[in-house]
């Protein structure tokens, strides 16, 4: 049996968060850790078990507009403090500037709220195994959104000393991942087993210095990085 993937659901509309909740119910690989109405609940629910010792959710489920403390500076302290947690941001709108705000602050992707129960399973289990939740399309409509139009010369050319680093294939895989496709879409685009692209992503993150692949695809194309040749397939 798959080994089972918590998570804390936070929403300030109760309705909400029992519609998510049903939802993660319906799959034996998916538990509710908790809930919260607001971000500050969410980051000292997180901390008071952090100090008790006791388990924290693999996954948070994080709606952006929120009294007390929004999604976004509560994604931030959480990517900050609990950098296990993977944080998936709630949104209403596909074009929404929250989006790119909770990639910023560490969000392994966002959801549109109107999610189906399948999709958001998927979702939470792929963020869990340390994938991002982008497609192609809102990666590059999301970031190239959010990124300045002109990016320094100086931070430019330290993105691509280190991008440098890594062989022409782990480019090749940068490449893809900015594109938005998961560990299993590059296996099968480079027609490899699931396992090494894993392997191989998690060397270019330790190469890179980088906590996850949303911050490979910020950084390609902040560094605009173009897609080596077909040959470094091979």
């Amino acid at each position: 049996m798959a080994e089972t993937i918590s998570v804390l659901l936070v929403d300030d509309q109760p309705e909400t968060r029992l519609g998510f909740s049903l939802m993660m119910r319906r799959d034996p690989t998916c538990a509710v850790w908790g809930q919260a109405d607001n971000g500050r609940q969410a980051v000292d629910a997180l901390e008071r078990a952090s100090a008790a010792g006791r388990p924290l959710p693999d996954v948070v489920l994080m709606d952006v507009r929120m009294p007390t403390m929004d999604g976004i500076d509560a994604c931030a302290l959480i990517c900050s403090r609990h950098p296990d947690v993977r944080v998936l941001i709630l949104t209403t709108y596909d074009e929404d500037d929250y989006a790119f705000g909770g990639l910023e602050a560490g969000a392994s992707g966002f959801l549109l709220k109107d999610v189906t129960s399948r999709d958001l399973v998927r979702a939470v289990r792929a963020v869990a195994d340390g994938d991002a939740v982008l497609t192609p399309r809102i990666t590059r409509a999301v970031i190239e959104r959010g990124i300045p139009r002109v990016t320094p010369d100086s931070e430019k050319e330290r993105l691509r000393r280190a991008f440098r680093r890594l062989t022409d294939h782990e480019l090749l895989i940068c490449s893809l991942i900015a594109d938005g496709l998961s560990n299993a879409e590059v296996a099968e685009r480079l027609t490899i087993q699931t396992a090494s692209a894993k392997r191989a992503v998690s060397r270019i993150l330790a190469k890179l210095a980088m906590r996850d692949r949303t911050q490979v695809a910020i950084a390609w194309y902040r560094a605009e990085m173009e897609e080596p040749p077909d040959a470094a397939r091979h």
